[in-house]
């Protein structure tokens, strides 16, 4: 597949995802989906795996929403926000009329208990990005947040799934003596009440099938001016097999399919009972390298010279991977630091580009032995870290690199990563939040993650992304994450490879489904044509 193709894909799809569906919308019908994994928990503040956390817009509501890639924030739950000049305190008016889906009306109150739950450390693992809230009150519709500081994310994050509404009569009167209790009760017995989302948890089955029912007190309405959504449910097959997965969409038993091979996005795209989407993403594939002076059994660490990194670089070609491993369908990372549809990307074509004369005078500046073993950590069974050593190790060879490769499961990977004790690793990420502080956090910012485990930290980075945590006015904000990514890319902690959209197969009778770059799957305006 072209890269122009990639392209015209990504536009249609952006451009579906902010035209909205067309006016002649039919209503009615329950769509069935099959994942690839199903939830175990849909609850804002514990989702913590993607399966769970790109359901909990279908039925939990935020105060504020984007709509569409790149989109600003506007009011969704609240009709109105407002700032104050000094960024620390957030008023927002509280949409009429808006119910839980028992028909209870949605209060301050719950609003203030939502978000106290949100940013209780104790329980929620995402309460880290609510640290600046010191307050948050609420009476008849007006909702008071007071920030211990300035926070540029603080909007965001009022739009992030973590700081969905949630019920507070409807949770409080859930059995359990504790939060989990209660959260774990709710989303076992299913039914009405809890949100305010499109859809409510009718079903569920654990790693087998979950259901929604449409929301009748759903506040949004469609093209028809009717209240959305069109669908009367969804009902959700858990199938963990590609393969089978494409077997019951194409056989009409089931309506979506989730994450396609890239290797069959060809075949399926000519099939004229289906529509191949290839929807916009924040996924990176990349490789933290181990900066280390030293390696985990103390011989010194030929990858702690950033020309050695450098060169690595150098001597990947990107397009390759992008070939060998998706098919075409993606492209190499632009960014050295986030995917090129996360807000403040600083698009660098190509990044590193494919240079292996240039690789080659980097190795012999950095004294690099020819012949040195570097071990490349993989995923076993990954059919597609499989193809990225084989491609890395051929092409590594033109520069003296003798690639070795080390299979493990993934919890091993991870406890790796931490460790220390590797020397590249394959990795990958997909945003949660619309605002580059996490990503940038996660792979550059020493006291978050350790720069990804690779043990790499640059003062001047540290302090730039610190600064950048209370800067409040846009273009200096947005001037230092460029400044970081130049140091990034210059100083090559990762190898970095390619990002890549979310590949869906749809039946032609499905419109308006979207997932968002960050996930999320969107079934508030699908519908079925009859």
């Amino acid at each position: 597949m072209k890269k122009t193709f990639l392209a015209a894909a990504f536009a249609a799809t952006v451009a579906l995802a902010l035209s909205g569906p067309a006016a002649a919308q039919d209503r009615g019908g329950t769509l069935k989906f099959a994942r690839y994994d199903g939830s175990k928990l849909i609850d804002p503040i514990y989702a913590e795996r993607n399966p769970d956390i790109w359901m909990v817009g279908s039925l939990f509501s935020t105060l504020l929403e984007r709509k569409g890639e790149g989109a600003a924030l506007t009011g969704a739950l609240a009709s109105t926000y407002t700032q104050s000049a000094d960024g620390k305190t957030i008023e927002l008016t509280l949409r009429d009329g808006i119910r839980f889906s028992d028909g209870s009306p949605l209060t301050a109150q719950d609003v203030v208990f939502s978000l106290d739950r949100a940013r209780n450390k104790d329980l929620s693992p995402w309460a880290g990005l609510l640290a600046s809230i010191a307050t948050v009150t609420g009476e008849g519709a007006k909702v008071t947040i007071t920030l211990s500081r300035p926070d540029p994310t603080i909007l965001s994050m009022l739009a992030t799934f973590n700081t969905a509404i949630v019920s507070r009569a409807a949770f409080e009167k859930a059995p359990g003596a504790t939060d989990q209790e209660k959260s774990a009760a709710l989303f076992a017995a299913g039914g009405p009440g809890a949100g305010t989302g499109p859809f409510y948890l009718s079903g569920f089955e654990q790693g087998a099938s979950m259901s929604f029912k449409a929301n009748p007190y759903y506040w949004k309405s469609g093209a028809d001016g009717k209240p959305l959504p069109y669908l009367d449910g969804v009902e959700f097959q858990i199938i963990p097999d590609d393969a089978t997965r494409i077997l019951k969409l194409q056989a009409g038993e089931v309506d979506i399919a989730e994450f396609i091979p890239f290797a069959r996005i060809a075949e399926l795209g000519t099939d004229p009972d289906l529509k191949m989407e290839l929807f916009p993403s924040t996924r990176i594939i990349y490789a933290p390298i181990n900066t280390r002076a030293t390696r985990a059994d103390g011989t010194p660490n030929p990858l702690a010279d950033k020309r050695v990194r450098q060169a690595l670089n150098y001597a990947t070609n990107k397009e390759a991977l992008v070939s060998l491993v998706l098919h075409g369908a993606g492209a190499p990372m632009t960014s050295p630091l986030m995917s090129s549809s996360t807000p403040m990307a600083v698009r660098t074509d190509p990044l590193y580009g494919y240079d292996p004369v240039k690789a080659m005078e980097l190795m012999q500046a950095a004294g690099f032995a020819a012949g040195t073993k570097i071990k490349l950590t993989t995923l076993a069974g990954s059919a597609d870290d499989a193809t990225v050593f084989a491609a890395l190790q051929q092409m590594w060879t033109a520069v003296g690199v003798e690639l070795v490769a080390e299979q493990v499961d993934s919890p091993t990977r991870g406890a790796k990563n931490r460790s220390g004790e590797f020397d590249i690793h394959t990795y990958g990420w997909v945003d949660d939040i619309a605002d580059p502080s996490q990503v940038v956090g996660w792979l550059g910012h020493t006291p978050t993650a350790k720069a990804v485990g690779t043990g790499w930290e640059n003062k001047e980075f540290n302090e730039l992304y610190d600064t950048a945590a209370a800067e409040m006015d846009p273009e200096r904000r947005a001037a230092q994450f460029r400044r970081m990514q130049e140091i990034y890319a210059e100083e090559a902690p990762l190898l970095f490879m390619y990002e890549t959209p979310f590949a869906v197969a749809l039946s032609a009778k499905v419109t308006g489904y979207v997932q968002t770059p960050l996930g999320a799957n969107v079934f508030e305006e699908a519908s079925l044509q009859r």
